[in-house]
């Protein structure tokens, strides 16, 4: 595995000529080559952020272990550390890419707006199969703010260059959060079913008998189960109902309480530890948070 720790080494690493700032780099894909004596597999972890818009033929990418082909353009996000993995297929047809990419250090947007607000976007941690599909209008304005970037890295730096690189940056995303937000609503059929796939195994999983000894279902685990990462799902429950994951299970884990508490005989220590609950008293504050009542209170409510 190659670590790469500096934009200045990425460039070497690729080919390409020193960049013009050591803490940020806009690159075109088709001047990228990798290093000949590194094998047709390569895996790579950056240590700075990486934002792209790429396409490539015979040429097969895999982040952490899902494997995804840019052979249609997509607009994509890394943050660092990050593990990536790019193999050029087995044949005698020639790697085709086109594109560009943007990579900016931490160290850049240190002690800027930016660095505040950058990991708010939960896009940094969608896997490459939940990338950005453009529209031809929406990568032409991506594409302008880009160019933008690169000429100003590019320029004679002075006072104002930091602050408007990172402002370009912040339209960027904002962009790109906007767009996000358009390809959940346009992917209506696709997404419905992971809604409609999230309600089974959230119900599933409350009727088992087992819980005590499974726990609580996490974000992670519900994640996994429909084959997407675990902020994408966030944020597409949040788009589609206006809750987080982790807000529904907790709708789903009070709905059951209610359940046992209304018609079975069970102690209120019984029903905590049978929704998964290691201590009552964790029980007890999330069902006064979502319902305004202690359990013991709802429970009377119905004698």
């Amino acid at each position: 595995m190659k670590h790469i720790k500096s934009i200045s080494e990425f460039h070497e690493y690729t080919n390409l000529p020193k960049p013009d700032h050591p803490l940020i780099s806009v690159i075109d894909v088709a001047d990228a080559i990798p290093d000949s004596h590194s094998s047709n597999s390569a895996h790579l972890v950056l240590d700075f952020y990486s934002i792209a818009v790429k396409r490539m033929h015979n040429v097969k990418v895999k982040y952490g272990q899902q494997p995804f082909d840019f052979n249609e353009g997509v607009m994509s996000f890394m943050s660092p550390k990050q593990v990536f993995s790019m193999t050029t297929d087995n044949t005698d047809e020639v790697v085709k890419k086109s594109g560009w990419a943007i990579y900016i250090h931490p160290d850049f947007i240190w002690n800027t707006s930016l660095a505040k607000t950058i990991n708010k976007y939960n896009f940094w941690d969608y896997t490459l199969n939940e990338a950005l599909f453009l529209s031809e209008k929406e990568e032409a304005t991506i594409n302008h703010i880009i160019q933008n970037i690169r000429r100003e890295t590019q320029s004679n730096i002075d006072k104002f260059s930091k602050q408007i690189i990172i402002s370009q940056i912040e339209t960027l995303l904002n962009y790109a959060d906007r767009f996000y937000s358009r390809q959940f609503i346009t992917r209506e059929k696709s997404n419905h079913q992971i809604l409609e796939d999230f309600e089974i195994i959230i119900n599933d999983y409350f009727n088992r008998e087992n819980l005590i000894d499974e726990g609580l279902p996490t974000v992670q685990h519900i994640a996994q189960q429909l084959n997407v990462s675990p902020k994408y799902l966030s944020s597409l429950l949040q788009m589609l109902t206006g809750q987080t994951t982790q807000q529904l299970i907790h709708d789903k884990l009070i709905e059951k309480a209610k359940e046992k508490l209304s018609t079975s005989q069970l102690t209120i220590s019984e029903i905590s530890y049978s929704l998964g609950f290691e201590h009552i008293q964790s029980f007890s504050k999330l069902f006064k948070t979502k319902t305004n009542l202690s359990p013991k209170e709802f429970r009377q409510s119905f004698n």
